[in-house]
């Protein structure tokens, strides 16, 4: 009985002895009456580092050296590959009782007489036939109505044929003419005829 008694008295000053020492390290033991230490003052200062600032002037760009004159071209010699170079186009126009000339009239609308041509645009020598060295002619009949336009035309005869014709026929629709002129009205000519002779200059 004695025995427990002791064993119970001991069991009971150990654990007594375990609580004080676990209360003295929460309490933080013998520092716990130290004061504390003063915090540390950090003192930032920014130094800025003195720059030198160089300026530089812009200066303007030099202007730009004026364009050189383009060389003078050469006058080219005439091109034997050129349709409308080294061709001889003749033309006759007959326009009945009146003679035409080919150069420009100077009549109009205000004065009687028969039609006159003004506008005549020569025919493109074929390219096959000027490779081929074909010569001919095409002769064709036409009307010129009232505002001098040429229509309805016609090939008549053509050597050789169907060579030239197509280029003659459309060589003619762009011909234009001051239409003949009676009491001063115009009027509408028809059965006009023209030849178109299609022939190499050698020279």
């Amino acid at each position: 009985m004695v025995r427990v008694l002791v064993s119970i008295l001991l069991g009971a000053a150990v654990t007594f002895a375990l609580f004080v020492l676990m209360a003295f390290l929460i309490s933080g033991g013998e520092t716990r009456n130290e004061p504390p230490e003063a915090p540390a003052t950090i003192d930032i200062v920014q130094t800025q580092a003195d720059q030198d600032v160089d300026t530089r002037r812009r200066t303007p760009p030099p202007p730009p050296p004026p364009p050189e004159a383009p060389p003078e071209t050469p006058p080219q010699e005439p091109d034997a590959s050129d349709d409308s170079v080294g061709y001889n186009f003749d033309f006759g126009v007959d326009v009945g009782d009146a003679g035409v000339g080919l150069s420009g009239p100077e009549t109009g609308l205000g004065r009687d007489g028969d039609a006159q041509p003004l506008v005549r645009v020569e025919p493109r020598y074929p390219p096959a036939a000027a490779r081929d060295g074909i010569q001919g002619w095409v002769r064709l009949r036409f009307t010129i109505n009232e505002v001098g336009g040429v229509e309805d035309i016609e090939i008549i005869d053509a050597e050789p044929r169907r060579v030239f014709d197509r280029e003659a026929r459309q060589a003619l629709m762009r011909w234009r003419y001051a239409p003949k002129v009676v009491d001063g009205v115009a009027q509408r000519q028809e059965g006009m005829t023209v030849q178109l002779d299609f022939n190499i200059d050698g020279s």
